[in-house]
């Protein structure tokens, strides 16, 4: 679905217009091969360069095709199981802004519900401006989870397979991000070497805070990638602890069970066994296994293996 808007920057709200015009937003929505071919007659890219705006697990870059800038960018989202960021492609020309999205962009939609001073027309700021949401919505997104994380951790005695399963789902969550925070940090630093774009003043500051915004959040993804990998062995070291305590319990109980069950097997024998004469020889003999029994289990205890 292509929607078009149209706002200067005295203008409150973004517009919608039925036609296409220069200086208008092309924002393409839960978008298909019919849209594509819409707006490669537009703006006379080859509808192949296009198709990778479709890609779901394309990563970001940047093309420059004849007078046209391509941004192929990830944001994060979770449409689809086991896929915790989404494609979002934005095309410079010379005459409009094209954002392309397979699914419903919320970072496309909010910032088209918002009021904000930016204009249609100021191409490269409003591209700007949807790079820096998408690096709040990273760093917002990181701090969930990480919250997430916070909030399932449990005491040592308590871990249980529930907590390693919460850890390994927000590892692969903050993977997916870093996966493509390390890319666009590349895309951008294409952006500030001027071969592009040129910017105004004021943009290159936008630049140079949005970098600086994209460094952060690759950075706080990176060390809760290794929070949750230290937390991580410290569940495993526990759990190995749990398993060996219990083997070495079930062992000191087998063995000290051994006990009366070998006694019990050699007077079972046919043959001419001591105390077979003896009216008490049960009691004795249960006395002396009892006996042997208790010992083992001091020893055992003394040892702390019970």
């Amino acid at each position: 679905m292509i929607e078009v808007y149209f706002k200067t920057v005295r203008d409150s709200a973004f517009n919608q217009i039925s036609e296409i015009r220069p200086g208008s937003w092309i924002y393409a929505k839960e978008a298909n091969l019919e849209d594509l071919t819409r707006i490669a007659e537009v703006t006379q890219i080859d509808i192949n360069d296009l198709r990778d705006s479709l890609d779901k697990y394309e990563l970001p870059r940047i093309e420059h095709i004849d007078d046209n800038i391509l941004f192929f960018v990830r944001h994060p989202a979770s449409h689809e199981f086991g896929l915790y960021t989404e494609t979002l492609t934005m095309i410079l020309t010379n005459s409009y802004v094209i954002a392309i999205s397979p699914q419903r962009s919320e970072i496309i939609e909010n910032l088209i519900a918002s009021n904000t001073n930016l204009g249609t027309t100021q191409k490269a700021k409003l591209i700007l401006h949807i790079l820096l949401k998408i690096t709040q919505d990273y760093t917002n997104s990181i701090k969930r989870v990480r919250a997430s994380i916070l909030g399932a951790e449990e005491p040592p005695k308590i871990v249980d397979s529930n907590s390693i399963v919460v850890l390994t789902k927000n590892e692969e969550i903050l993977n997916q991000y870093l996966t493509s925070l390390v890319p666009m940090r590349n895309l951008l630093e294409t952006m500030a070497s001027g071969r592009y774009l040129n910017f105004y003043e004021a943009d290159l500051d936008l630049l140079e805070d949005l970098m600086i915004a994209m460094h952060q959040s690759e950075d706080v993804c990176s060390v809760n990638i290794k929070s949750i990998r230290s937390l991580r062995d410290s569940y495993h070291i526990i759990f190995t602890n749990d398993v060996n305590r219990t083997i070495k319990l079930l062992t000191a109980v087998t063995i000290i069970f051994t006990i009366p069950t070998i006694v019990s097997s050699v007077y079972g024998m046919n043959v001419a066994l001591p105390f077979q004469g003896q009216p008490y020889a049960f009691l004795l003999i249960m006395a002396i296994t009892l006996a042997f029994s208790i010992i083992a289990v001091f020893l055992f205890r003394k040892n702390r293996w019970l």
